[in-house]
């Protein structure tokens, strides 16, 4: 028995969910409005560190349609410390983090008081009628200066601005030689310090949260990633019952990492809701997402690597200093850690020791953001391959081909202890090249250079891969990780044999319900519309663990093959009884029963309905065609790839444009492949952002000058190029689809490969490093430091990135 339908898997469907979307016929939770519903306005502190002298609220309580004004002081007893789930050492510390300020401020954006009223414009105009007294104190905003003992402090009851030094070392944990041996018997050293500057996620639609206590349960509505995680930490939070929780997640505009968090606002809402009696909705303004919703990013990162000079890199050394901001949000100090088990990324190092200083500052907390760790360890060994290349006078792919993991290596387990599963650097190197034109392209570099060709021509590489899938548990709960890394799915087929989807993961733009439609029909037979997929809520799906990590296909979707394997086979009992044959004689294909050897057969959606009348059913078989799964990978996915990039870059006024951008991915078995096109260019729009346009600033004060899109420089579709795109496939052996994950693989190989581009493009200048974003004006200062080798440029060149010189003169607010 065959099936003449076009199988679902590898098939470029269109989303299903965007009919919907697009037009706006969805449920954003802005949107909701619930008979007797109150506005919440949040008021924020304009200053960076202060003391609350005094709130007077006294007018703002007076005016028009105001229900409620309440400041710290008076929820005090009531809201608690927002949760950090990641205690990444032992002797970690971790201040209390009130939703809402009491006593000081700590940031800049930090909530002192909040205004319920009729209507958002009501409660906003509030806000201006609440007079608050700060007595100043010192702002901490370089996180170098903040490391050092005598700096001002953050939180004065902790005695210092570290909350925490992770290490790992490859000798000591038995993966790998004394790093420190490494460096000393090196051939060739190479040390350099990058920057990673402080990105916001600006995700489309503003965070927002509507809070119903009116029901038996609470009913929290949230713009969330994570539900599941909402609901069991508002529980452990403010000591209510889990049980009394519902949170549903509607409809979701993007994410990126920026909505994996327990906010303050959710603890807010939830609280004057409980404290009013009736439903309260809070919506952010875009400005307050800049300034108050977390950031990423923001790290200083020094390495030192060995090598022979025949390019074989023997030793690799990390020394990390990550910005926390004011606060540990929900995995902050671990997103740091997330990035060491991968600065070896695909090379073979003899060597290896990473070293995590985390460091409070006066500034927005930091947390998750596309990629979480892995895009700024990549950026900072594919800087270190291109440097070692250029210090050899090698080739970068070269460089690159001498010293990665071969495909016949694999299983490889690397210096930081990973198991890589497998991979085919070659393959994904070879059609990228032919793609770009690489040779063709260094030859049209060369004669640029030798007429001194006021444009310059530069090629940028990076050849990476990431650990995708977030879990395995037994993993996570070694790093000290307050959660597992499992996901739930239940499969119901209904009696009219439509099938319904419960997981446990939740989209915000991914196209989940699609390719798990996909997934299922072509798993269990039935047509792709005939697949609801139901998710977002945790009443209807009580289990999950939510989505981040491109965990959601290699660990969600798997769950949801596992439990479609499990209704197929109780089906087998049911239609084997009905046929009045043996399970073993018969035979499932394309929904559809056969036995063995005959024309006899039956289809699932009989199967279904015989269950629902349960007229005639196998002894101890319940009336239903409903199972669940729980599933926990075996090891995390490693998808790769090489990304090649050429820009020109203006000489004369450091303009830089990207000329052309290739990438050849391997992300394993591909479901649906328009959707993994559409993750790749977001994710390179991403990446190239970071490298070319976005920076969260900060003035002396501690104020954020970027705290608007007219300042704060996303691109639009008019400043990216056409992408290039193709893929190799390698399966992964820890599932059995063989899927990998593709979330966050355009952010993560992009950044490198642009910047890269840049400094390749004036290196014969002597410039080693442009910090990011590689503005304009910073590559035109790096050009121009080192041909005035005598003047003293806050970014020049010939050095600039260097151990000695310490990477990045000049203060958080130079002109960009």
């Amino acid at each position: 028995m065959t099936s003449t339908a076009e199988p679902e898997l590898g098939r470029s469907r269109k989303r299903k969910e965007d009919a919907r979307l697009v037009t706006g016929a969805t449920r954003w939770t802005d949107n909701m409005a619930l008979p007797g519903m109150m506005h919440l306005a949040v008021l924020r502190s304009p200053v960076a560190h202060a003391r609350i002298t005094s709130v007077d609220t006294s007018e703002a309580r007076r005016m028009s349609g105001v229900r409620a004004v309440v400041t710290g002081t008076d929820i005090a007893a009531d809201q608690g410390s927002l949760p950090c789930a990641w205690p990444i050492t032992e002797d970690m510390r971790s201040p209390q983090a009130p939703p809402m300020a009491v006593d000081t401020v700590n940031f800049a954006g930090e909530a002192v008081a909040m205004v319920a009223a009729r209507s958002a414009a009501e409660a906003r105009d509030a806000l201006d009628a609440i007079d608050v007294d700060y007595d100043d104190l010192p702002v901490v905003l370089d996180v170098e200066s903040a490391a050092q003992p005598g700096s001002p402090l953050v939180h004065t009851e902790l005695g210092t601005n570290r909350s925490a030094t992770w290490t790992f070392d490859s000798a000591e944990a038995g993966t790998g030689g004394d790093v420190d041996r490494a460096l000393a018997d090196a051939e060739v050293r190479v040390e350099r310090t990058f920057r990673q500057q402080r990105l916001i996620p600006a995700f489309m639609e503003p965070r927002s949260v509507l809070v119903d206590p009116t029901s038996e349960q609470i009913t929290v509505y949230s713009a969330t990633q994570v539900p599941h995680i909402l609901r069991t930490m508002l529980a452990m939070s403010l000591g209510v019952d889990e049980h009394k929780i519902r949170v549903i997640a509607p409809d979701v505009g993007g994410g990126f990492g920026g909505k994996l968090q327990v906010t303050p606002e959710e603890v807010l809402t939830f609280l004057m809701a409980r404290r009013l009696g009736c439903p309260v909705k809070w919506t952010e303004t875009r400005s307050e997402t800049m300034v108050s919703a977390h950031h990423g990013r923001d790290q200083v990162q020094r390495l030192a690597l060995a090598a022979r000079r025949d390019g074989t890199v023997t030793g690799l050394n990390v020394e990390l200093l990550a910005d926390m901001g004011a606060y540990l949000r929900l995995v902050t100090p671990g997103i740091p850690i997330l990035g060491g088990l991968m600065f070896n990324s695909i090379y073979k190092f003899d060597s290896y020791r990473f070293t995590c200083t985390n460091v409070f500052t006066t500034k927005t907390p930091t947390d998750a953001y596309r990629g979480a760790g892995r895009p700024e360890a990549t950026f900072a060994i594919e800087r270190m391959m291109d440097e070692l290349a250029a210090e050899l006078d090698m080739d970068p792919l070269e460089v690159r081909r001498r010293n990665w993991i071969d495909r016949a290596e694999f299983p490889y387990t690397t210096v930081a202890g990973l198991t890589y599963d497998s991979g085919d650097y070659e393959a994904a190197t070879g059609r990228a090249e032919e793609l770009f034109g690489y040779r063709q392209l260094r030859e049209e570099q060369a004669r640029r250079r030798q007429r001194a060709d006021t444009v310059q021509l530069g090629i940028g590489v990076s050849t990476f891969t990431e650990m995708c899938g977030l879990a395995p548990s037994r993993v996570l709960g070694s790093l000290s990780y307050g959660a597992g890394g499992w996901e739930h799915a239940q499969i119901r087929v209904l009696p009219t044999g439509k099938v319904e989807l419960v997981t446990g993961v939740s989209p915000h733009g991914q196209g989940h319900v699609t390719a798990w439609s996909q997934l299922v029909a072509d798993r269990i037979g039935v047509p792709f519309d005939d697949v609801e997929v139901l998710h977002g809520d945790t009443q209807i799906s009580p289990r999950g663990m939510d989505t981040y990590g491109s965990r959601s296909l290699s660990v969600g979707g798997m769950a949801a093959v596992s439990a479609t394997d499990r209704v197929i086979e109780k089906a087998r009992r049911i239609a084997a009884h009905m046929l009045e044959c043996s399970e073993d004689d018969l035979e499932f294909s394309a929904g559809r029963f056969g036995v063995r050897g005959t024309d006899r057969g039956t289809g699932i959606s009989d199967v279904a309905l015989a269950a629902f009348t349960a007229h005639d059913l196998p002894e101890g078989v319940e009336p239903n065609l409903d199972a669940e799964a729980t599933f926990d990978p075996e090891n995390f996915s490693f998808p790769h790839g090489t990304h090649l990039c050429a820009v020109e870059v203006d000489t004369d006024t450091g303009e830089v444009r990207i000329r052309s951008y290739v990438c050849v991915d391997d992300v394993g078995t591909v479901v649906n492949p328009l959707i993994v096109e559409g993750q790749v260019h977001g994710g390179l729009a991403q990446g190239i952002a970071q490298a070319l346009f976005e920076e969260a600033v900060h003035d002396e004060d501690g104020t954020l000058t970027t705290a608007t899109l007219a300042d704060y420089l996303v691109p639009t579709a008019a400043d990216l190029p056409e992408f290039t795109t193709d893929r190799t496939e390698t399966r992964a052996t820890s599932n059995q689809l063989g899927v990998k994950g593709v979330g966050e693989a355009g952010t993560i190989a992009s950044t490198p490969a642009v910047v890269n581009a840049v400094v390749d493009a004036v290196r014969h200048f002597g410039v080693d490093d442009v910090r990011m974003p590689c503005s304009p004006q910073r590559v035109w200062r790096a050009i121009r430091g080192v041909r005035a080798s005598s003047e003293t440029a806050p970014e020049a060149g010939g050095g600039l990135g260097s151990m000695e010189t310490g990477g990045f003169a000049g203060s958080e607010g130079d002109l960009r």
